[in-house]
């Protein structure tokens, strides 16, 4: 992994510091040590903000943060003992200060920890339900944040008090630094106590999960999105709030993560995470519910699929033809829906379990927004969006690794024929570091590529740049569908983003990165149907390009809006009067198997 050179020298700087003090404190050389007592200092400051796993890795062999600071406020003791000796009474007071003013360091620190801990173990946490959880408002960040670390520096006060001490040959100032800082210090733990206080009832894991429940109860919620999973996987929820917000019966969300509650897209519809299995099965402010709908597979989902009286559909986060749309675990659900004939055939051929009968096609209602245009200007735009490279090697999922690089270089070749936007998808490099690699690869031609073309336009002394032309989308924003509105041509894998692109109409390249023949390839992946097909070698680019170029052939349209239909249902009626009925289907058959049952 490459390291930022400046945070290689603030490390070295962290490291090298010390040893000097302690030689210019016996010495001892006083201005020596105010030099690299500020460094000392300063570095600490810089390693922290520039090489955070280097600064912990001091930790994991024993050199952490607090031993530095302690060694310093040594290194400062003993230069007072050698400049005024040890008989002083200023000396006296210093080192009794410093030892105070760690203990109360020790109990500012406690209290921060007390007070996080309270919020991180509550049993439920929601968005979108008021007076539910009525969480105070956080303490200053001085007095929690880097847990509390921020204290540690109160000790420059009399560290450089009693520097200047020996430096001037007075006694007093490094005393006075320490009354300074033990009173700071005070304040922060005096500041603290109101904050717990306030959290003191959250404790309570009964009241709390009762007072969710109550406040849940009242909406009665008839529907279940339940989620869990990584960090970088919210994207599977959040798009169903949007189409769960416009159907007839009441929706809410489930999550199991923390962490997920941050990261969950904007919906008006109530959300609460339940971290504990236990407190999830016996959550009575869900009874009211008859359906559950879940986006991915993923172990967790377990404990949902326990509690009795609900309806268990598989939605899916998009139809694809990967293995992951067809997975034998989906079989443990009660019915699941697709978007087309295709999501059905798909099940299908794999013979793994789930029943025809139990498969509904409700189309793709996240789809509404995507138009059959693109952008529209003087050039065209390509949307290089590759899968991440799945579980397993085996399954050829993406193309970053092989040709990702190969495919920016060729299209920015054309450049400024063509604007590039790169999508890379959220879990990319998440399990092989060769992916993660040919990621900054990518990155970095686009960003020469950027610099070129300013440096060309624009020569040094003249006026503004233009806006960057190519574009790199590492974040939610803009969303994918946004970027789909933005290109003109979609180059991606075997993936569900095949058929959400089709709904545009407009042309796309999949790329065929197991080699196979183009028989073979677009029988395994009927999504493939309607694109152009691009091999390592990348043979085909040009082809494909003209596709979008002004006057070239697009040879596949016609076949594009056949596939259409077979990949996400008819027009008529639409995906979200579609959604609707399966949700109301659903919610029917559940109710009359609880009365048969």
């Amino acid at each position: 992994m490459k390291r930022d050179p400046r945070a290689l020298l603030a490390c070295a700087a962290v490291l090298g510091s010390y040893p000097p003090l302690v030689v210019a404190a016996l010495w001892p050389w006083p201005w020596v040590f105010l030099a690299f007592c500020a460094l000392s200092y300063a570095a600490e400051i810089v390693a922290r903000r520039r090489a955070r796993k280097l600064v912990d890795l001091l930790s994991s062999v024993h050199l952490g943060v607090t031993l530095r600071f302690m060694i310093r406020e040594m290194a400062a003791v003993l230069l007072v003992a050698r400049t005024a000796g040890t008989d002083s009474p200023w000396f006296s007071a210093l080192v009794l200060g410093l030892f105070v003013l760690h203990g109360v360091r020790a109990l500012q620190t406690g209290l921060a920890i007390a007070h996080a801990r309270v919020l991180t173990r509550l049993p439920v946490l929601t968005r979108n339900i008021d007076g539910a959880v009525e969480i105070p408002p956080p303490p200053p960040n001085v007095l929690v944040g880097y847990g509390a670390m921020r204290t540690l520096y109160l000790d420059m006060l009399p560290v450089g008090g009693a520097t200047l001490d020996a430096v001037l040959g007075t006694g007093y100032q490094g005393v006075a630094g320490v009354v300074i800082a033990l009173g700071l210090g005070a304040a922060g733990v005096a500041g603290l106590l109101p904050h717990l206080r306030r959290v003191r009832p959250l404790r309570n894991r009964r009241v709390v999960l009762r007072t969710v429940g109550k406040h849940l109860t009242t909406y009665r919620p008839e529907v279940i999105l339940y989620f869990s999973g990584p960090n970088d996987s919210a994207y599977q929820a959040t798009m169903w709030l949007r189409p769960l917000e416009r159907i007839d019966r009441r929706a809410v969300v489930v999550l199991r993560e923390t962490s997920m509650l941050r990261l969950l897209g904007e919906t008006s519809l109530p959300v609460v995470c339940i971290p504990s299995a236990a407190d999830l099965m016996s959550f009575g402010a869900l009874d009211s519910a008859r359906v559950c709908l879940y986006p991915s597979n993923v172990g967790k989902n377990i404990h949902m699929l326990r509690i009795r009286g609900l309806r268990s559909v598989f939605v899916g986060h998009g139809d694809s033809d990967k293995e992951a749309s067809f997975n034998p675990f989906t079989k443990v659900y009660d019915e699941v829906w697709v978007a087309g004939q295709a999501g059905r055939d798909r099940y299908r051929r794999a013979r793994v379990g789930v029943c025809d009968e139990d498969i509904y096609e409700v189309g793709r209602p996240q789809l509404t927004g995507v138009h059959s245009t693109g952008p529209g200007l003087p050039y065209r735009t390509v949307l290089y969006a590759p899968t991440w490279e799945g579980w397993t090697d085996d399954l050829f999922h993406t193309s970053i690794i092989t040709m990702g690089q190969a495919i920016v270089r060729a299209l920015l070749a054309r450049s400024p024929a063509l604007r590039v936007i790169y999508k890379p998808h959220p879990l990319t490099g998440y399990r092989n570091p060769a992916a993660r690699d040919a990621h900054r690869g990518i990155l970095a031609m686009l960003e020469r590529a950027e610099l070129s073309r300013s440096i060309a336009r624009h020569p040094a002394g003249t006026a503004h740049a233009e806006p960057v032309r190519h574009q790199v989308v590492a974040g939610p924003e803009p969303s994918l569908y946004d970027c789909f509105n933005q290109a003109d041509l979609l180059i991606t894998d075997i993936s569900s983003l095949v058929a959400d692109f089709i709904a545009s109409g407009k042309p796309y390249a999949v790329t065929n990165v197991a080699g196979l023949p183009e028989r073979t390839f677009r029988e395994r992946y009927p999504s493939t149907e309607a694109g152009y097909l691009l091999t390592e070698d990348l043979d085909g680019l040009p082809a494909v390009l003209s596709a979008v170029e002004r006057g070239g052939e697009d040879v596949l349209a016609a076949t594009r809006r056949k596939l259409r239909t077979y990949l996400l249902g008819p027009d008529h009626p639409d995906a979200m009067t579609r959604l609707n009925e399966a949700v109301d289907g659903a919610y029917e058959r559940a109710a009359r198997g609880e009365a048969d049952g």
